[in-house]
């Protein structure tokens, strides 16, 4: 079993006759998956004002206590209930840095498997990992440096042992470009690094 956090992207149309029952829902959703072991977060948005499309994330410790709530009763119910305003649903499993570049997947292809049976997988469209490291390091270099900035007047700061000074920054750093900087910065190159 995978360690590592596992975030799941989820892609909905939503029938626009019931945007009020499909809020609800999420909602229910989110406070059922709250009450299970390693969840560690959610978040859901309309790609706009007037699009039935909502793309919701959903955040758990590992694979063992995804699995768990994926496979629930609890989980089963409530997927049960939205069935009449729900019209379509992708989602994809990603637990390394790749899952910040890409959003659910809308495409699939039909592929033979060893049984002689066909399987239906989804196709998900990345940018190669060197656009992924220069969108990284473009968020990052300007961010670092105004915080090395930043820090180098504060009394002491330069005694204190180095990986000390680490420590601090990558603590400081490391929300500041998840939540704010890195979102920014992909959206800002969306059309590069999807050539």
């Amino acid at each position: 079993m995978s360690s590592e956090p596992i975030t799941v992207s989820i892609r909905r149309e939503v029938d626009p006759e019931h945007i009020a029952e499909a809020t609800a829902w999420v909602q229910t959703g989110v406070n059922l998956a709250n009450r299970y072991p390693g969840f560690l977060g959610s978040g859901w948005v309309r790609a706009g004002e007037d699009s039935n499309v909502w793309h919701m994330l959903y955040r758990f410790a590992n694979e063992e206590t995804l699995d768990a709530w994926e496979q629930s009763a609890e989980r089963e119910w409530w997927k049960s209930t939205g069935e009449g305003f729900v019209r379509s649903e992708r989602s994809r499993r990603r637990s390394g840095i790749e899952g910040w570049f890409d959003e659910p997947t809308t495409g699939t292809i039909t592929v033979p498997t060893a049984s002689g049976a066909t399987t239906t997988v989804s196709v998900v469209h990345t940018p190669p990992r060197w656009k992924q490291a220069v969108s990284i390091w473009l968020g990052f270099f300007p961010v670092n440096l105004a915080f090395t900035y930043a820090m180098s007047p504060v009394p002491g700061w330069d005694a204190l042992p180095i990986w000390l000074r680490v420590l601090s920054t990558t603590l400081v750093l490391t929300p500041i470009m998840t939540y704010w900087v890195l979102p920014w910065v992909t959206r800002s190159l969306r059309n590069w690094l999807a050539r």
